[in-house]
């Protein structure tokens, strides 16, 4: 159930005025064209079309209910809005369906958004009893609760292991596929109190709620965000015109690992060790804005928690490609079943 209040009400943008300022030198020129891979209930955007009113935005997202949402926050703006309802590292797919060629900046806004941990059915608080759902696309994909009862206890190990950073990984997993021999996983709460019971009680009484890793490592498996975000971030970049600007907004290690290692390649240049001069073709293609990963101020924090553990790096393309790029970004992807931000 949607909640009444207004979507600006309850939705605070995480690091907003940042994210503008160093996507708005970008986007001057008439006909500028940012797109927001992740629009989510649409903060971001509608502060970056108010800041740069030769913008037009593109607001990409797989959730239909963020897209109607976001949808009715930007409407004053008008045909400056295009929403796409896709995965954002469809990129390629959604610009080319819509004529463009390049764009001037992209915004990546990653993780689960306000409006997916405020909606108590959907799944995703560990701290209600809602049905074990997690997709950011309900109209595809597995559930979580498909993951529960279905995934061996090597597999269930590994996604809370290394996309929960859980430590009891193991334990866990060994209870859980016990628990659904008994009875199979619908609702978080029985969840919540299965890992409780087998946590150290030391851990328990420290670091929040022992269920958060695993509820973390279970929606990054069933939304596939660290494959997405490793296929996005590079068409990304191949997107971007000379000049254009990118932001990303990442929340745990995973993600900013992958924006960071993404950045780290593109401004490297790529001379042949030894050569006494920089080869056009081998030169850096892009440039650095921000230093390593900024933080919010403490007093976002204060005032948003969700803010607490965002990381933000941004830089600008300052080479395009020579010859051209051959690179499909949209290969290898696992089957989705359809479009699903």
């Amino acid at each position: 159930m949607t909640s009444p209040e207004p979507t600006s009400e309850r939705h605070v943008p995480v690091m907003r005025d940042r994210c503008v300022e160093l996507l708005a030198p970008a986007l001057e020129k008439p006909g500028s064209i940012v797109v927001d891979a992740t629009l989510g209930m649409g903060g971001h955007s509608e502060a970056l079309l108010a800041a740069c009113p030769q913008a037009t935005l593109v607001g990409i997202d797989r959730d239909p209910q963020a897209l109607d949402l976001a949808g009715r926050r930007l409407a004053g703006f008008g045909e400056r809005v295009r929403l796409v309802h896709a995965v954002y590292d469809d990129i390629p797919e959604v610009l080319a369906g819509l004529g463009i060629d390049k764009v001037s900046g992209i915004l990546m806004d990653l993780g689960v958004s306000s409006l997916q941990l405020d909606e108590a059915d959907r799944g995703f608080a560990y701290s209600v009893d809602a049905p074990l759902d997690m997709r950011m696309d309900q109209t595809v994909g597995e559930s979580a609760a498909d993951v529960l009862n279905s995934y061996s206890a090597t597999d269930l190990t590994r996604i809370l292991r290394d996309y929960g950073e859980e430590r009891f990984a193991k334990r866990i997993a060994s209870a859980i596929v016990r628990e659904r021999s008994v009875q199979p996983f619908t609702t978080s709460a029985r969840l919540v109190e299965i890992i409780r019971d087998n946590v150290p009680a030391a851990t328990r009484r420290t670091g929040g709620n022992p269920a958060k890793r695993t509820f973390q490592g279970l929606r990054i498996e069933v939304n596939q965000e660290l494959e997405v975000l490793e296929r996005a971030v590079p068409a990304a970049v191949e997107a971007l015109a000379v000049g254009g600007r990118i932001a990303v907004l990442a929340y745990h290690s995973l993600e900013d690992r992958i924006v960071k290692r993404t950045f780290a390649e593109q401004v490297r240049s790529t001379t042949p060790a030894g050569l006494p001069v920089e080869l056009a073709e081998h030169a850096p293609r892009m440039r650095l804005l921000t230093r390593g990963a900024e933080l919010p101020s403490e007093s976002e924090m204060a005032e948003n928690p969700r803010a607490g553990s965002a990381k933000l790096r941004a830089a600008e393309r300052i080479r395009a490609a020579q010859g051209g790029s051959t690179t499909n970004w949209a290969g290898n992807r696992r089957n989705r079943g359809g479009d699903a931000g």
